[in-house]
């Protein structure tokens, strides 16, 4: 009888020997206590104002209740999010959510947006996108698909002081389907950020539903960044916004859990951290001018 010469199959290795970015799980409560502490360099800024565009389902809506369930220490959903997948937009006006820790309101508000989509005159507009960067939108404003916001509109704000303008652009992807994102939307977000760059605006990813985007850490959320699948889906990320690997924060959004989890919490924090400095250092640049 002859022997058999086939080898079981290989699978390359999922993980890397050792992480590429170096984080610390255990840094939850230092980077809950450092953003407590956290107050705008400009006196005369009550809050640090970011705001949140992103993909239709991405998990924009999600990332803001994420960021507050961290912070009151249970799940909450203080900013509506649609589970059904209808492909359109939820979220239909521009809307302020401050952060509260126990009774405290931190110093930095998270505008939520209508969600971008690849349809010419469907979701929010890049103009509309670029006016609300920039201040001159003002809360409660309904998207008006086709029909950008005029000068003569109530909710227009003409002259926009230091306060009214976000001094961060975070856009949401979902890094399950980041390499499908469409020509036609990627064709948008490069209109909005060379607009808002010449203005000296950084921008920040949000790389959503990790634990969907790959098994490995789907069953280990603290192997994000050994993760082979994960790495490559930020660099999709930073290929197709142009956003710098720097600013590309993976994180899993609350959205099946009913209590909050030290591992999601530390990842957003360390994300959140990072955007609150970014715009404050843009707050900086404009006390100098």
């Amino acid at each position: 009888m002859g022997t058999s010469n086939s080898q079981p199959e290989q699978h390359p290795n999922p993980e890397l020997e050792k992480p590429w970015r170096k984080f610390d799980r255990g840094q939850k409560e230092a980077l809950k206590q450092k953003l407590q502490n956290f107050s705008p360099s400009d006196p005369n800024v009550k809050d640090i104002k970011i705001l949140v565009a992103g993909q239709v389902g991405a998990g924009k809506s999600s990332f803001i209740n994420s960021i507050e369930s961290v912070f009151q220490g249970r799940i909450c959903s203080r900013a509506l999010v649609n589970s059904s997948a209808v492909g359109h937009s939820f979220t239909q006006k521009l809307k302020g959510f401050t952060i509260r820790s126990g009774d405290r309101t931190l110093p930095f508000v998270f505008k939520d947006i209508m969600g971008l989509e690849p349809e010419a005159l469907a979701g929010s507009q890049p103009e509309e996108i670029i006016n609300a960067v920039f201040g001159h939108v003002k809360d409660g404003y309904k998207f008006n698909q086709g029909q950008a916001l005029v000068n003569q509109d109530q909710h227009y704000i003409s002259d926009p002081t230091l306060s009214d303008q976000a001094f961060c652009l975070v856009y949401v992807i979902d890094g399950n389907t980041v390499q499908f994102t469409d020509d036609k939307l990627i064709d948008k977000l490069k209109i909005i950020r060379h607009r808002i760059s010449d203005r000296g605006i950084p921008q920040v990813v949000i790389m959503t539903k990790v634990d969907e985007a790959c098994p490995l850490v789907k069953n280990d959320l603290g192997k994000i960044y050994t993760s082979k699948r994960i790495k490559e889906k930020m660099e999709m990320c930073s290929t197709t916004t142009g956003v710098p690997m720097t600013n590309i924060f993976p994180v899993k959004n609350y959205h099946e859990e009913i209590d909050t989890e030290d591992n999601i919490d530390a990842l957003i924090l360390k994300a959140l951290e990072q955007i609150v400095q970014i715009a404050n250092d843009r707050l900086l640049d404009c006390e100098s001018y």
